[in-house]
C-alpha cells in the first residue's frame, strides 16, 4: 500500500480527527539556545515543546512504537521534535527512523528542527524517506535572530549576537532549499514574541514563500519560568491572528497547531502523553541498543538452568522465547561456530543468532563483544538463573542486579579456560 501523505494531520487539517501522530524523543541535545526554551523532562501537565517524560533510544524507541500500536493503531505519522534538536543527535535521530521505516513502512516520518545542522543531512532523511521536516524560523534579519538566541553552536564554534543569526539563517536557507530540492513538505513555525519579532512577520513569510515553504504557522510565545523571555507577555489572540492573516497573504496558514511535547501521543486535539508516560519510562529502560523487534534470548549455559559460560568456551547456545502465557519456553539449541576463526567466528555466531535480541553470558572479551553489538545483539555478563535473564530481557531491562563485574581479562571473571585474547 503506497504511503498516503494526506494523513499527516499536522499539514492536512482535515486528518486531525482520524489520524494520530507519535513523537519519539530520542534526540535530548541542542545546538541552539532559544531565549524562550526551558526544557523540563519530567512534567506530565505539560504540554509546550522540548518536553518529556523519558528520553529513549532508536532500540527503546521502536519497542515504545510496537507497543503504542497495539492499543492506538490510527498513528499514521511518527515524528522525531526533541527534546533538543534532532540534528543535533543525527546519530540517533537518523537510525530511529531507519529502523521505523524497516519495521512500518507506510508510516509517514517527519521531523522538526531548528535548522542549524539540518542541511547535511537532507539527503540522508530523503533517502530513509522522511516527507515531512520542519523548522522553525524566528526572524530573517540577524539583528532580530540576536534577541531571539543567546547562542548558536556550529561543530566546536560558538556564535553569539548578529553572528549567531547570521549563521542560523544562511543555514536554515540552505537546509529548506535542499529539502524542497528533494520534494519534501516544509511547515516553518514562527514564534510570535511581543516586542522582540511580531513586527516581523510579513518578512518571515514573504521570505520563506521565495523557498517553496509549503504551509506557515505562527504560534504565540509561551512565558517560561526560568528564560530570558519569562516576564515577556504572551500574545493575545487577536495579535496571532493577526499575523497569521498577514502571513496568509505569502502562504497557507495552519491554524490547529496543539504546541506538541517531544513525547506527544494521539490525536491533535486528543493527546495521550499523559495516559503513556508510564510505557514511556518503562520502555526507557530497556536496555538501550536492544532490538525488541527480534523474538528471542540466546543463553550461554551449562545445565539450562543457570547463565555460567563464557561465550567463548559455549559449544552451544540455548534459544529462548516468550510463551504467550507471562512465562518463557525453550526454543532450540543452536551450535556456536568452532573456535580458531577469529573474527569470523563472531560475525558467524551474530548471523547464526540473527533473530535474538540479547546474548546472556557469564563472561565476553571485548572483541567479540563489539562485532555482536554492531551485529544488532545486546551481550549481557551475568550471573543468576536464565529466567532472571530473561525477565530483565523482555520485561524491566534492569541487568544490573545480575551483572558480572570483569577482573582482568576475558575470562577471569567467568573462569573461562580460553587464553583471554577473546576467545577467538
Amino acid at each position: 500500500m503506497a504511503m498516503d501523505l494526506s494523513k499527516h494531520p499536522c499539514f492536512n487539517k482535515d486528518a486531525k480527527g482520524t489520524c494520530a501522530r507519535v513523537h519519539l524523543p530520542v534526540a535530548p541535545k541542542c545546538n541552539l539556545s532559544c531565549n524562550y526554551c526551558n526544557r523540563k523532562y519530567d512534567c506530565v501537565n505539560e504540554s509546550r515543546p522540548g518536553v518529556t517524560s523519558a528520553v529513549l533510544s532508536p532500540a527503546q524507541a521502536v519497542a515504545y512504537m510496537e507497543k503504542v500500536l497495539a492499543v492506538m493503531p490510527k498513528v499514521t505519522v511518527t515524528g522525531i521534535a526533541g527534546p533538543g534538536d534532532p540534528m543535533a543527535n543525527p546519530k540517533e535521530t537518523l537510525e530511529t527512523m531507519r529502523r521505523i521505516k524497516s519495521r512500518w513502512p507506510d508510516m509517514i516520518l517527519c521531523l522538526s528542527s531548528n535548522g542549524l545542522a539540518l542541511a547535511e543531512h537532507v539527503d540522508e532523511l530523503a533517502d530513509i524517506g522522511v516527507s515531512h521536516v520542519t523548522v522553525t524560523v524566528n526572524a530573517v534579519d540577524p539583528d532580530i535572530a540576536s534577541n531571539v538566541y543567546a547562542w548558536a553552536r556550529v561543530g566546536k564554534v560558538l556564535y553569539r549576537g548578529p553572528d549567531a543569526g547570521r549563521v542560523l539563517l544562511e543555514r536554515q536557507e540552505e537546509a529548506i532549499r535542499l529539502l524542497k530540492a528533494r520534494d519534501i513538505l516544509v511547515k516553518v513555525n514562527s514564534i510570535l514574541i511581543p516586542g522582540v519579532n511580531d513586527h516581523h512577520t510579513e518578512a518571515i513569510a514573504a521570505k520563506m514563500k521565495t523557498l517553496g515553504v509549503d504551509l506557515f504557522n505562527c504560534m504565540a510565545l509561551i512565558p517560561n519560568a526560568d528564560t530570558k523571555f519569562e516576564n515577556v507577555p504572551a500574545p493575545t489572540k487577536d495579535q496571532v491572528e493577526a499575523a497569521r492573516a498577514t502571513a496568509e497573504t505569502y502562504l497557507p496558514q495552519m491554524r490547529h497547531c496543539q504546541r506538541c511535547r517531544a513525547d506527544a501521543v494521539g490525536l491533535l486535539e486528543h493527546d495521550c502523553s499523559r495516559d503513556f508516560s508510564g510505557l514511556l519510562e518503562s520502555c526507557s529502560q530497556l536496555p538501550a541498543g536492544m532490538d525488541t523487534s527480534r523474538p528471542y534470548v540466546a543463553v550461554a549455559s551449562r545445565e539450562g538452568m543457570l547463565v555460567n559460560q563464557h561465550l567463548g568456551e559455549a559449544l552451544t547456545f540455548s534459544v529462548w522465547g516468550q510463551d504467550g502465557k507471562g512465562g518463557y519456553a525453550h526454543v532450540a539449541d543452536r551450535p556456536a561456530p568452532p573456535a580458531g576463526g577469529g573474527p569470523n567466528r563472531w560475525h558467524a555466531l551474530a548471523q547464526s543468532l540473527k533473530d535474538c535480541r540479547a546474548v546472556l553470558v557469564s563472561g565476553v572479551g571485548d572483541t567479540p563483544k563489539t562485532i555482536l553489538e554492531e551485529e544488532g545483539l545486546v551481550v549481557v555478563s551475568m550471573g543468576g538463573f536464565i529466567t532472571q535473564g530473561l525477565d530483565a530481557a523482555y520485561k524491566t531491562g534492569n541487568f544490573d542486579a545480575f551483572k558480572m563485574r570483569k577482573a582482568g581479562g576475558c575470562c577471569a571473571a567467568s573462569g573461562c579456560t580460553g587464553g583471554g585474547e577473546g576467545c577467538g
